[in-house]
C-alpha cells in the first residue's frame, strides 16, 4: 500500500526518532528508525492456526495444531531456530534480519523470466497537451529528472505513514541502476551519476545514448523534444537485432546469453555497460494502444524486445502520445517508483515545471547509437528469447474491470477502511466463482523499520468466509450481513496491522526455516500441508492508487491464481487481472457484480446513521 508523502515539524516525532542532517534531509531519519522485530513464537503460532481455521477442515486443523505445537514446546525446535533468529536481529552489523535473505529469495535467486513474473506496470492518463510522442517523451523526462537530482543529491522529503517516517534506503536503487543475469543468483549494480549523465532511448529495439547534461547544464525539454525526434528518425530505416529480448529469457538462460553476447565482441561490454549504466530507460514504441487492456499489454510486457527488463526504470511512450510506466521489482517495492510516477505526472498536468522554453543549443550532441555486435550465436539466442516470450505471454490472461460506480468517497461514507473494503469485494467476487475462498496475500509496507519490505498480510478469516458464505446465502437477511461484513473488515484490519508493524506470519517462518542447518530434520510445522496450501497464494493482491493513472498490474504468482491489483479513487475503482487460463474476464465480471452487491447492502446504512443523527 502506497506510503504518503509529507512535511511535518520534528518536534511532533515521537520518542527514539532523531534527525541526523549530516545525512541530507532524504535520509536524516535512517539510523533512528527502530528495526524489525521478530515476533515471539507464541504470537506467531496463535496468529498462523487462527489463519488456517477458515482454510482447512477439523482433521486437518487438527493435525497442524499438533506440528505448531511441537514446534513451540519449550524443547521444540522452534526455540533453538528463534534465539538464532533474536541473535541475527540483535547483531550491530544486521540493519535488517529478513532484507538479504527476502532480497534473495523473492528476487534475485528467483530463475523464471522477470517479465511477466516479477515486474509491474503504471498506465498514465492521457495528456492531451502533448499528442506528439517525442513532446510527451521530453516532458516525462523532464520531471523525472527533477525527482533524480532529488534523489541524488538527498533533499528528497521523506516519507511517512501514520505520521512517522519511513525507510529511503531502497531510493539508491532508483536511478543509473540494473539487475545482472548471474548464477546462482542475480546481483544489482550501481553507477556514479556524476559519471554517467545519460538515458538510454530505445526505439524500434536500436538502443541510443541520449545525455540529460552538457556543460554542466540540463537539457530542456526543447532540448529533449529534439533528441526524441532525431531518434525518430535515425531509428525509422530498419529494426535491429532485438537484443533487448535476452533480458526476457529466464534467468539462467540469460546468464548464459549474457556470457555469449560478451564472448562475440569486445565491443559488446562497452555497449552494455552504456544500457546499465543510463540515468533511466525511454521506450519510444511503435505502437499505438488504446483499450485499457491493450495500455496494460504494452507497459506490463511490450512486444518483448523494445525493452531492457533488467532495468529498474522504465517509461514507455507510445506513437500516439499514449504513456505508462514498467518496473523491475528485485531491489525496489512499488512506492518509490509509485512516488516518482504520481511526481512525474503532477508536475506535468499542473504546471509545476518549466516546459515551456523553446531555447535549444547548438553545440548539443547528437544521440549516440549503442551498438551491439550480434554474431550467428547470439541472434540464435534472440530467436530463442523471443519464442520463449510468445510461449510465456500467450499463456497468460488479462482483464482491466475500471468499475465507475462508486470510489473512496462512498466507501467512505460507509464507515469503512477503503482498502479493507476493497478486498472483501476481491474476497466476495471469488467466492461468487468458486463457492469458497482460498489463501490470499496482500502486501503490507513495512518501510517504518530499517531497510524494511513487504510482510503478507492474509486476508481469509473466519469472519471474511462466514460473510460470504451469507452473502451466498438466500436464508440470511441484510442485517445479519452487515454485522458479518464489520466484523471481517475488523479482522482485515487487525492482521494488516500486525503486519505492517512486522508481526505477520509469514515472514517470520521464512526466517526461523532458513536458520536449519543443513542435514537438520526439517520440523513437522514445514512438512505439514497446511503450510504449503495457507501461502499459496491464489489471490495475489496490493493497492497503489493515483488520480494520474488508469491502471496497475502485474501477473499472477502460482498457476492456478490470480493477480489482482487495484486503485481506489475518489469516483472509481480499477482492477487488473492476470492469470493463466483461470478466466480473468469472468474474475472481472464477478467483481463488478461483488462491488455493485455491496453498495446495495450498505447504502442503507448511511440513512440509518444520519437519522441517528
Amino acid at each position: 500500500m502506497a506510503a504518503a508523502a509529507g512535511r511535518r515539524s520534528n518536534s511532533s516525532l515521537p520518542a527514539g526518532y532523531v534527525e541526523d542532517k549530516s545525512k541530507g534531509p532524504m535520509l536524516r531519519f535512517q539510523e533512528s528508525l527502530p528495526r524489525l522485530p521478530v515476533p515471539t513464537l507464541e504470537e506467531t503460532a496463535s496468529r498462523y492456526l487462527k489463519s488456517l481455521k477458515p482454510l482447512l477442515s477439523s482433521t486437518e486443523l487438527a493435525n497442524s495444531t499438533k506440528a505448531v505445537e511441537e514446534f513451540i514446546a519449550p524443547n521444540g525446535p522452534g526455540r533453538k531456530l528463534q534465539e538464532k533468529l533474536v541473535a541475527r536481529r540483535e547483531d550491530p552489523k544486521t540493519k535488517n534480519w529478513m532484507y538479504e535473505w527476502w532480497n534473495d529469495a523473492a528476487y534475485l535467486s528467483y530463475r523464471d523470466p522477470v517479465v511477466p513474473y516479477v515486474s509491474y506496470f503504471y498506465s498514465h492518463r492521457d495528456d492531451r497537451r502533448r499528442r506528439d510522442p517525442a513532446k510527451r517523451a521530453a516532458a516525462i523526462t523532464t520531471a523525472a529528472l527533477e525527482f533524480k537530482k532529488q534523489v541524488d543529491t538527498g533533499t528528497l522529503e521523506p516519507e511517512y505513514m501514520k505520521k512517522l517516517p519511513i525507510c529511503m534506503d531502497s531510493y539508491k536503487w532508483m536511478f543509473n541502476c540494473s539487475r545482472v543475469a548471474a548464477k546462482p543468483a542475480d546481483f544489482p549494480v550501481k553507477f556514479d551519476p556524476n559519471q554517467h549523465k545519460h538515458i538510454l532511448v530505445i526505439r524500434k529495439n536500436q538502443f541510443f545514448k541520449v545525455a540529460h547534461e552538457v556543460a554542466g547544464k540540463q537539457l530542456s525539454t526543447a532540448e529533449l523534444e529534439q533528441a526524441f525526434k532525431r531518434v525518430h528518425e535515425l531509428a525509422n530505416s530498419q529494426r535491429a537485432p532485438a537484443v533487448g529480448a535476452l533480458t526476457s529469457e529466464n534467468r539462467d538462460v540469460w546468464t548464459d546469453a549474457r556470457a555469449v553476447l560478451l564472448s562475440a565482441d569486445p565491443a559488446n561490454a562497452k555497449a552494455l555497460e552504456a544500457v546499465e549504466s543510463a540515468s533511466f530507460v525511454v521506450c519510444l514504441d511503435d505502437a499505438a494502444p488504446v483499450t485499457l487492456e491493450e495500455r496494460a499489454h504494452a507497459y506490463w510486457h511490450g512486444d518483448g524486445q523494445n525493452r531492457w527488463y533488467d532495468k529498474p526504470l522504465q517509461f514507455i511512450i507510445n506513437d500516439n502520445g499514449t504513456s505508462g510506466f514498467m518496473g523491475e521489482h528485485s531491489m525496489m517495492d512499488g512506492t518509490p517508483t509509485h512516488r516518482l510516477n504520481d511526481f512525474v505526472n503532477d508536475v506535468i498536468f499542473n504546471n509545476k515545471l518549466d516546459f515551456s522554453n523553446p531555447e535549444v543549443r547548438s553545440n548539443l550532441p547528437e544521440p549516440q547509437a549503442v551498438r551491439f555486435v550480434v554474431t550467428k550465436d547470439v541472434q540464435a539466442e534472440i530467436d530463442r528469447a523471443v519464442k520463449d516470450f510468445a510461449d510465456v505471454i500467450g499463456q497468460h490472461e488479462l482483464a482491466v474491470q475500471a468499475y465507475q460506480g462508486y470510489g473512496k468517497g462512498l466507501i467512505k461514507k460507509f464507515r469503512c477502511s477503503p482498502d479493507a473494503y476493497v478486498q472483501m469485494i476481491i474476497q466476495l467476487a471469488y467466492h461468487k466463482m468458486y463457492g469458497k475462498n482460498r489463501p490470499t496475500y496482500e502486501s503490507a509496507a513495512t518501510r517504518r523499520f530499517q531497510q524494511g519490505r513487504t510482510e503478507t498480510c492474509r486476508t481469509v478469516s473466519e469472519a471474511s468466509v462466514a460473510w460470504c458464505n451469507a452473502m451466498a446465502s438466500a436464508e440470511t437477511d441484510d442485517k445479519t450481513r452487515v454485522e458479518l461484513f464489520r466484523k471481517a473488515v475488523d479482522s482485515h484490519l487487525e492482521y494488516i496491522g500486525a503486519a505492517s508493524d512486522g508481526k505477520g506470519v509469514d515472514r517470520h517462518l521464512f526466517g526461523l526455516k532458513r536458520l536449519l542447518e543443513p542435514g537438520q530434520e526439517v520440523p513437522a510445522l514445514y512438512k505439514d500441508p497446511a503450510y504449503a496450501y495457507s501461502s499459496s497464494w491464489y489471490l495475489s493482491t496490493s493497492q497503489l492508487s493515483s488520480e494520474f493513472f488508469n491502471g496497475y498490474g502485474w501477473s499472477q504468482v502460482i498457476d492456478d491464481g490470480f493477480g489482482i491489483a487495484y486503485m481506489i479513487n475518489e469516483n472509481s475503482l480499477n482492477f487488473n487481472i492476470v492469470s493463466k487460463g483461470q478466466g480473468s474476464n469472468k474474475m472481472s465480471h464477478y467483481l463488478a457484480e461483488a462491488a455493485s452487491d455491496m453498495r446495495d447492502l450498505l447504502m442503507p446504512t448511511i440513512e440509518a446513521a444520519k437519522a441517528k443523527l
